[in-house]
């Protein structure tokens, strides 16, 4: 059978691939060819079959019509800089799948712009702004008016998915995107955010559990509000602190906790805190039991060797509820990864417009990554958050 050659732009292959996180020798290995052959591609030297560009267009999941484009997209670099669970922050040059993760969040913000225009809407736009170095109650409360939370409703929200969900909503209601990566591990990113006005982006492991993810969400939330455009930088460790510390401030105002019953109760002056005492401000307030120790911690009511004790203890319990969240949740149904990941105002948005025959099942299926056999039970899904 005849070799037929396909005719991709060679800048075009180097760009899918360090988009995709990818050096030479990784990607050759995934599409099966030797390291020599992609660098010749890429140079224009020789070309792929039409094959062995599909699978390449599979390798760095872009879809094939993006390897003709006469030049390399500008908007979308790859991160280096992303928060960690054991040290605050990591730089390194991401994996294919955290890459991937970031392109996803950037399509899906682009896409939810298209989405809205074509409902005839306008996206809510987020205002909040900040400075490093404010006062970090001062910006608390900004942020929380920003997102209408009252301390009434955190009481409410007894379980931690019930506090995740909602505060998710808060937050895509106020103008920002909320969204879930779901192929990477904990110990690779817990979160990112994006810049970009109008509606930015910010993003959570999945893989963390559901008090984690909050923090994440609202960490990355003030990233944005010190933003103006473009990815955060968390390469400034005097920004992720700040950010850190107005994060507890949202979660934790400083009136009602002090007032809360456990502080009133507790022995003045002592900076030893109880796993009852922090569970009861976690399910009070919706943050973690860490997120409650470090806000006690900022407040002067505990130490920061009584903290960096109990921080040992706080990485060894999220790894075991790691390992058990995995074992018995098993295989969710992929629309309920669909709508867990993209969240409800992206997939809100997706299924509006195929209601209005703005756009079809198979649009469908591409927006939210889902079969169109399943579409059926993600709209039920939909209905039932509302």
């Amino acid at each position: 059978m005849e070799r037929v050659e396909a005719t991709p732009t060679p800048s075009l292959l180097i760009w899918a691939r360090e988009s995709a996180g990818m050096s030479v020798e990784i990607a050759a290995h995934k599409a099966a060819v030797k390291s020599e052959k992609l660098i010749e591609w890429e140079n224009g030297l020789s070309k792929p079959s039409v094959p062995q560009l599909r699978k390449l267009a599979v390798v760095y999941r872009r879809p094939l019509a993006a390897f003709y484009l006469a030049e390399p997209p500008r908007r979308f670099e790859v991160m280096h800089d992303f928060r960690q669970l054991s040290s605050g922050y990591v730089t390194y040059e991401s994996s294919p799948k955290l890459a991937y993760e970031v392109r996803r969040a950037f399509d899906r913000r682009e896409w939810a712009l298209e989405l809205l225009q074509g409902l005839d809407e306008s996206p809510v736009v987020f205002n909040a702004r900040a400075n490093l170095g404010e006062n970090v109650e001062v910006v608390a409360n900004r942020l929380r008016q920003a997102l209408s939370v009252l301390i009434e409703d955190q009481a409410k929200w007894s379980s931690a998915y019930d506090a995740f969900k909602n505060w998710r909503l808060l937050i895509e209601r106020a103008g920002v995107l909320a969204l879930q990566a779901t192929g990477i591990q904990l110990s690779e990113a817990r979160g990112f955010s994006i810049g970009m006005h109008p509606l930015p982006v910010v993003v959570a492991n999945i893989k963390d559990a559901p008090r984690g993810r909050i923090f994440t969400l609202i960490h990355e939330l003030v990233h944005v509000m010190l933003t103006v455009g473009g990815i955060c930088d968390l390469h400034d460790a005097d920004e992720e602190a700040f950010c850190n510390q107005v994060a507890g401030a949202v979660l934790f105002p400083k009136d009602a906790l002090l007032n809360s019953a456990v502080v009133r109760q507790h022995p003045k002056g002592s900076p030893v805190w109880s796993d009852i005492e922090l569970q009861e401000l976690s399910r009070k307030f919706g943050g973690s039991r860490e997120a409650a120790l470090v806000r006690l911690l900022t407040l002067k009511l505990t130490t920061q060797a009584f903290y960096e004790r109990m921080r040992k203890e706080f990485l060894r319990i999220y790894r075991e509820q790691q390992v058990r969240r995995q074992e018995e949740e098993g295989f969710a149904p992929p629309h309920i990864i669909a709508l867990s990941s993209a969240g409800p105002l992206f997939t809100n948005l997706v299924i509006e417009n195929f209601n209005r025959e703005r756009i079809t099942a198979s649009d469908v299926s591409d927006y939210l990554q889902i079969r169109v056999k399943h579409l059926k039970d993600l709209q039920a899904d939909i209905l039932k958050e509302a």
